[in-house]
């Protein structure tokens, strides 16, 4: 009896074992597939508590889940041969359980694999600024390319993929800064020209406006006036108005033109220089015979006179000794024959001039010894 009851116990417990064993939950984002033996089932189960056999069946529970799957930046060069650091975001989720498992293995790891080198793929076919400015774009096209290789063959869908970030270099950044702030300033610029052209059109309105009612450009003076002196100052501008300086300018353009033109005529006998004057052009008189100037003779050359230098003005200074230098033939001293001891500069230079050529030294006074004999 009490054998009986050992063995009941035992097989209770067993049975409890193989219904532990043969109890599967599957949650409701999970879907399950059971391998018999190594043989796939077709059945897939669903969420719930599901039995499979205890022993030969085993069950593996995939998620259906969207997953989200970081890329890690990947360096590339664009289609314009910029070097750039570029990482993503990809997005998929498990639509057939079967293949997921059956025709790839670690699922996860080569959407990464796929999506870097689709990445790299799909940078190298863009430009810098279709990568900048046009994302959506890029992203759109990166998802057909992992679609192709991952949604039939491994029964993942590629949800969504972004670019998350684009590493430019240092250099490319400060190139695309300058080119930003010289499109502003041509934006700047195009916008203050504009407001001149509009403001010249406002302008010339006005201006054709005074100009049929002359009564408004004097009160528009007066308006000026006004908000002139609104100003508190002592000093009150007037301006000139334009049109008395056009009435002027137009005067003497009209008196330039009745002046009649003359023509330059050498004198007779005189050939032009390029320094003299020349006059105005003058008509030839048709009829009108001019005789010829007779020679003029030429002018007896003028001799120069030996001008002496003038006594300064002022305070009687002592003149130079020169009373021992001998002048002239007879032998006197210059000074001696003035009557006075030391001669002043001009009376020297008198009686060079008189007794001249001057006759120094002791030859000469013997040469002139005779002839004062």
């Amino acid at each position: 009896m009490g054998v009986l009851i050992i063995v009941l116990v035992v097989l209770a417990l067993a049975g409890l074992v193989l219904l532990a064993m043969s109890l599967r939950n599957v949650q409701q984002y999970e879907k399950g597939v059971v391998f018999r033996f190594g043989r796939l089932l077709p059945d897939i189960r669903g969420p719930g508590l599901r039995v499979i056999r205890p022993i030969g069946d085993r069950m593996q529970k995939v998620s259906v889940q969207t997953q989200v799957l970081g890329i890690p930046p990947q360096g590339s060069i664009t289609a314009d041969n910029v070097t750039l650091t570029v990482d993503a975001v990809v997005y998929f989720r498990v639509t057939d359980p079967v293949k997921a498992l059956v025709n790839v293995r670690d699922y996860p790891s080569a959407v990464s694999q796929i999506a870097q080198t689709s990445l790299r793929a799909v940078i190298g076919r863009a430009d810098l600024d279709t990568l900048l400015s046009d994302r959506d774009h890029i992203n759109s096209e990166l998802k057909k390319v992992m679609d192709a290789p991952t949604e039939e063959p491994w029964g993942l869908r590629i949800e969504r993929v972004e670019i998350k970030d684009i590493a430019l270099p240092e250099s490319m950044m400060r190139s695309m800064s300058k080119q930003a702030e010289a499109e502003r300033e041509r934006r700047a610029r195009v916008i203050a020209a504009d407001g001149e052209f509009q403001a010249s059109q406002r302008l010339s309105d006005a201006a054709a406006t005074m100009a049929d009612t002359p009564g408004a450009l004097q009160l528009r003076l007066l308006q000026t006036v006004v908000d002139v002196s609104a100003e508190k100052n002592s000093t009150l501008v007037m301006p000139f108005p334009v049109e008395m300086l056009r009435f002027f300018e137009r005067q003497s353009r009209e008196t330039d033109d009745d002046t009649p033109a003359r023509r330059s005529v050498p004198l007779p006998g005189r050939a032009a220089h390029p320094g003299d004057h020349e006059l105005p052009e003058v008509p030839a008189i048709p009829g009108l015979v001019v005789p010829a100037a007779p020679p003029v003779p030429a002018a007896p050359p003028v001799p120069v006179a030996f001008v002496p230098p003038v006594e300064p003005v002022g305070p009687v200074v002592p003149a130079l000794h020169l009373s021992g230098e001998r002048v002239g033939f007879g032998g006197g001293r210059i000074g001696e024959r003035i009557g006075a001891p030391v001669a002043g500069r001009a009376a020297v230079a008198r009686e060079r001039r008189d007794n001249w050529p001057t006759q120094t030294g002791p030859d000469q006074e013997r040469d002139a010894t005779p002839a004062a004999g």
